[in-house]
């Protein structure tokens, strides 16, 4: 073999590894359409990634993620969306109302997985619970549906309260609007004012509880909203510092020392979100997923937050507890 052949040789060689891995076929994309940002929807995200697990598909080994975050500006989604489609992504992920929503307006072809805490039928994002149509699916943890009960529930730990204030989430008027509609009834059979207090960050969130403190506002209703998970720590003081009984959707505000809670985890629904991503990898049509329920709401009562607002829970409520945080 003379000198030219052998260099000639050399150089197929290492070109062999570049063409195997160029014949590889790509892996599937996931588009991921985040409402809050990527530090706020952490603990979400981690869920959704352990729903993919449970389906076969890990990130960055079988299965790539593209992310777009809104950062809780919710007229970027439209715009994210179809970043996305453009992208050619196999499904797309959509967390929340908003999220779902754009997703909806951006395909009418590429998969997507919703999660909305309304019932999607009555906002006509499906046609039907067990058969959505065409190419939407994913999971209704219908927390909004239970916000009567919630403030049913605050009641019973504060009978005395003559007022409550609602926290709700001006940037997303669909949900918000859906739990005035549910709460101004409730609140009227209970004989209660109800207040509705809009806000759309951490700032006016402080606002509104000195507000509810210079008003004497009795009681706090946390709406159902990414926001509010976003500024979890945040509620919680402001709800402790002002001694004004709380509840909230999520058991998560529990542990960070709220005082209850009444709803359907939305950690799990995450989860859910996806298991369904990963069934529509491999190869299930969404029209054939019936959207998720859940299963059972939790209520989870925290009796060190009630000992620092200097009242008990009743026996009727203890007795109902799903979970007691000591």
């Amino acid at each position: 073999m003379n000198r030219r052949e052998f260099i000639s040789l050399l150089g197929c060689a290492a070109a062999w590894p570049l063409i195997a891995r160029a014949q590889q076929p790509a892996m599937p994309g996931i588009g991921y359409l985040g409402m809050p940002s990527f530090e706020s929807e952490a603990g979400g995200l981690l869920a959704f990634k352990r729903g993919l697990a449970e389906a076969g598909y890990v990130e960055d080994q079988n299965v790539v993620i593209e992310y777009r975050w809104a950062n809780g500006q919710y007229d970027r989604l439209p715009a994210l969306a179809l970043e996305l489609v453009r992208r050619q992504v196999v499904v797309i992920a959509a967390p929340g109302t908003p999220a779902g929503s754009a997703a909806k307006a951006a395909t009418n072809v590429i998969p997507i997985v919703l999660m909305t805490a309304s019932d999607p039928v009555e906002l006509g994002l499906v046609a039907s619970l067990n058969q959505p149509d065409n190419n939407l699916t994913g999971v209704a943890y219908l927390n909004v549906e239970v916000a009567s009960k919630r403030l049913e529930l605050l009641h019973e730990f504060a009978p005395s309260a003559k007022s409550v204030a609602l926290l709700a989430n001006s940037a997303a008027p669909v949900d918000a609007a859906a739990q005035e509609n549910e709460l101004h009834p409730a609140a009227r059979a209970l004989g209660l004012e109800l207040l509705v207090m809009k806000v759309s960050n951490g700032i006016q969130i402080q606002d509104a509880f000195s507000i509810i403190a210079r008003d004497k506002v009795e009681a706090v209703q946390i709406g159902v909203d990414n926001l509010f998970g976003a500024h979890r720590e945040q509620l919680v003081a402001l709800a402790a510092h002002y001694k004004v009984p709380t509840i909230y959707p999520w058991r998560e505000f529990t542990a960070a020392g709220g005082l209850m809670i009444y709803g359907a985890s939305i950690l799990d629904a995450y989860r859910q979100v996806g298991v369904c991503t990963g069934q529509i990898l491999r190869g299930a049509k969404p029209a054939d997923l019936p959207v998720q329920r859940p299963n059972k709401l939790p209520l989870v009562l925290n009796l060190q937050a009630a000992k620092a607002l200097g009242m008990e829970f009743p026996a009727s409520l203890l007795a109902r507890a799903d979970e007691v945080i000591e």
